[in-house]
């Protein structure tokens, strides 16, 4: 077995992939094979398209019957900052595609055979903790505005966004301190997973890696950046029925934007190689 540290990887000396500058274009690209991918056989995907909608229920039915309301925004906008984690089966989905391998639904849980897992589950705990970060603030700002006792119904909560200034700071504010969480997470992981299944670089050198996309090429990330958003906001919008083809399609796209931004190794592992 090799040495291994989750921030190194697997090999001796980590080696910084070479990042390419883009075209918007390249972004709207990657969006359209995505969609080739979910389109190509989308039975595969049911189990786990289906798992998306029914968390966004559940978080809807917890925030409605927990005195939880003023999270049920936050919540769903959270989506987006743990979406890179929560659709790494697709990823998966997509290299196999890519490498004519057998692409059936069950083999995205083989990324878990990965000898990236260590430095994947890093990052993953990394982005829930940022997660956890943001509903902690936007509780913490509602209570400053409000005070401690939630609205009684959606709709009381609505009526105090449009019709109080309390509201309208809160709808201000908080978005802006979203935006915060949301760049750091675009910044720090826009292509880490993706990057992690193709080669054991560790989870350093992936983040590093995204910065570089980043900055590199920050016009085209956040154009990917808006297209997540608005896609987001349709899935939502279909009472979450939506997020079945939204969140797949966006994970696929995530891998081919991936692609066009980092180049290719001159060797990858599979996941047939030696396990940890």
């Amino acid at each position: 077995m090799n040495q291994f540290h989750v921030f190194a990887g697997s090999e001796p000396i980590a080696e910084y992939p070479n990042v390419r500058r883009i075209h918007p274009r390249d972004v709207l690209a990657a969006l359209s094979e995505g969609f080739e991918d979910f389109w190509a056989k989308p039975s595969h995907y049911v189990f786990l398209c289906l798992i998306y909608p029914l968390a966004g229920l559940l978080i809807t039915y917890w925030s409605t019957n927990a005195n939880g309301l003023p999270l049920l925004f936050p919540l769903m906008s959270g989506f987006a900052l743990i979406g890179p984690f929560a659709a790494i089966g697709l990823y998966e989905i997509s290299r196999r595609r890519e490498m004519n391998e057998d692409t059936s639904w069950s083999h995205a849980f083989e990324v878990w055979h990965s000898p990236s897992v260590p430095s994947i589950l890093a990052i993953g705990a990394l982005l829930v903790a940022v997660f956890i970060a943001w509903l902690v603030v936007a509780q913490a700002l509602y209570v400053h505005l409000f005070g401690p006792v939630p609205p009684a119904s959606l709709s009381a909560l609505l009526d105090q966004l449009a019709n109080t200034p309390q509201g309208q700071q809160l709808f201000w504010t908080g978005n802006a301190i979203g935006l915060g969480f949301a760049l750091f997470t675009l910044c720090t992981t826009i292509v880490a997973f993706p990057l992690l299944l193709d080669r054991d670089v560790g989870a350093a050198v992936a983040i590093q890696t995204s910065v570089r996309v980043f900055f590199r090429n920050p016009v085209e990330c956040l154009l990917w950046a808006a297209i997540v958003v608005a896609l987001l906001v349709v899935g939502f919008a279909t009472f979450l029925v939506g997020l079945a083809i939204v969140i797949p399609v966006l994970g696929h796209a995530t891998w081919h934007f991936y692609r066009k931004t980092v180049e290719a190794p001159q060797r990858r592992f599979t996941l047939s190689q030696e396990r940890l």
